[in-house]
């Protein structure tokens, strides 16, 4: 249960306790009432009549001293009032009187004679007031008070009983409060403290930690939301810095070759050896390809770090898939003929995507480059695009195509396929990071940015890259591209 609810519940509580202990008491009060009444009523009918065989006396109405009324002194022992009026309100006697003070003092006549000869039952007393008569003629009224001993007592008993119970109810709501502040608040809070403190020291943290679901739980699994994503993002800033320190190394290495390559060609052009026109020509043919090299190597560079930065966005627009894959799939005839490779081409699309046809021509041209510099002479490679809604081609190697039917759920597929060497396990998993190359790609020209770069865009698009490679059959790389015209939010 939720923090708060627990508190307006206990707050509802004690609110009512009061109302209930009213009610409870009422109803006891009530029940013992229906229990005593008519024995008590009986009772007191019993005592008051024996008191009026001395009370009916007509002499006892008559001004006279105290001492005459010791009969009736010894009747009204213990709480009994008995009080004695003559016809004209003057007061003769009363019990509770220890002296004459308050003899002889005349009471209201009207209220004298109201409620004569009833018995009349009030929250503490019986009382009856009769008259008493003497040759037909009124010679005085008496009246008898009975207190409701057995009453008040069963009244207290009950008071006292409801306001322990009260008292009890009152402490069990305080310590259960208390308890469950503690248990919800005050401990979870602490570890979580603990734990705060522990992670803001770099010390390793249990993820195990078994939270209730009140405020105070959705506070804690925030905490490890934040605590992983923030591990997240230093494992990305660390993988970052390694990344860029990789860069920096291999594009040294890169760069250090053609340079000094450069720099001693350049030494035998403008040195003091006569060279030869052919040889002349040569070196020059040399020192392009080297400068080529280098640019292309700073130009991927510049592309990777614009397509890494957050802010760089891709402008993209709707096109007609079939239009631009048939586009995207022509001119690979030459280079392919010029090594020797049988290119097949297939296209099998039939929607409307929204992208830059730009970037995805860059993704093609960095794949199929990469393909062609590792399919030998003679072997064969494939390129297609397949929507969701066409068959596999059938050229697919059999190892791969139970995963890539996973792999190509919802969206379209560039694939490009060639024979060659496998690629080792443990270089397929970094194969598209950057300057990761898989044998002599460097010694072929290759700057080690293109499947990153490819990477890169695909990920910008909403899409994935896949990549499987097989012993006895080839590689795949696989490019998964959403489809429909949904604008994809960078």
């Amino acid at each position: 249960m939720k923090i708060k609810n627990w508190l307006a519940l206990s707050y509802l509580i004690v609110l009512l306790l009061p109302f209930a202990a009213v009610y409870g008491l009422y109803i006891s009060i009530s029940h013992f009432e229906r229990q005593q009444d008519f024995r008590e009523f009986v009772e007191a009918r019993q005592q008051m009549e024996e008191l009026e065989t001395i009370l009916q006396d007509e002499k006892l109405y008559h001004i006279q001293p105290r001492e005459n009324y010791q009969e009736i002194e010894k009747a009204a022992s213990g709480s009994i009032r008995i009080t004695l009026y003559r016809p004209d309100g003057v007061t003769l006697y009363s019990s509770w009187n220890d002296s004459y003070a308050g003899r002889l003092l005349q009471v209201d006549t009207s209220r004298l004679y109201s409620g004569l000869n009833d018995l009349s039952k009030h929250a503490r007393t019986y009382s009856l007031k009769q008259t008493v008569f003497h040759d037909r003629e009124l010679t005085g009224i008496y009246e008898i008070t009975l207190p409701r001993d057995v009453w008040m007592d069963g009244v207290n008993n009950r008071t006292i009983v409801v306001g322990g119970i009260l008292i009890l109810f009152i402490a069990l709501v305080y310590g259960t409060v208390i308890w469950v502040l503690h248990r919800k608040l005050t401990r979870p809070l602490g570890q979580l403290r603990e734990k705060m403190t522990k992670f803001a020291k770099g010390e390793p943290l249990n993820d195990h930690w078994s939270h209730s679901r009140d405020e105070i739980g959705e506070l804690i699994a925030h905490f490890y939301q934040m605590k992983k994503q923030i591990e997240r993002t230093r494992q990305e800033l660390v993988q970052q810095q390694q990344e860029k320190q990789f860069i920096v190394a291999a594009l040294s290495h890169d760069l250090k070759t053609p340079l000094t390559v450069i720099q001693a060609y350049s030494e035998s052009l403008w040195g003091g050896r006569l060279l030869s026109e052919e040889e002349r020509q040569e070196y020059a043919g040399i020192l392009f390809n080297k400068i080529a090299y280098m640019k292309q190597l700073l130009h991927d560079l510049s592309l990777y770090t614009a397509l890494q930065s957050e802010e760089k966005e891709s402008e993209q627009v709707k096109v007609d898939g079939e239009e631009l894959f048939d586009m995207l799939l022509n001119g690979y005839e030459e280079p392919c003929s010029q090594n020797k490779i049988k290119l097949h081409t297939e296209v099998c699309v039939r929607n409307i995507y929204c992208l830059n046809p730009e970037q995805i021509m860059r993704v093609v041209d960095n794949v199929m480059a990469n393909s062609i510099r590792h399919t030998p002479p003679g072997k064969n490679l494939w390129l297609a695009a397949v929507s969701s809604d066409c068959l596999m081609p059938e050229w697919v190697f059999g190892p791969f195509r139970r995963e890539l039917d996973s792999f190509r759920s919802g969206g379209t597929l560039l694939l490009i396929q060639n024979e060659g060497e496998v690629i080792p396990e443990n270089l397929q998993k970094r194969i598209f990071l950057p300057f990761v190359q898989a044998g002599d790609a460097r010694s072929n020209g290759s700057s080690g940015l293109g499947l990153s770069i490819a990477k890169k865009i695909i990920e910008q698009h909403g899409g994935k890259i896949g990549l499987w490679s097989e012993d006895g059959y080839g590689t795949l790389i696989a490019c998964w591209l959403r489809e429909g015209e949904h604008m994809d939010e960078t």
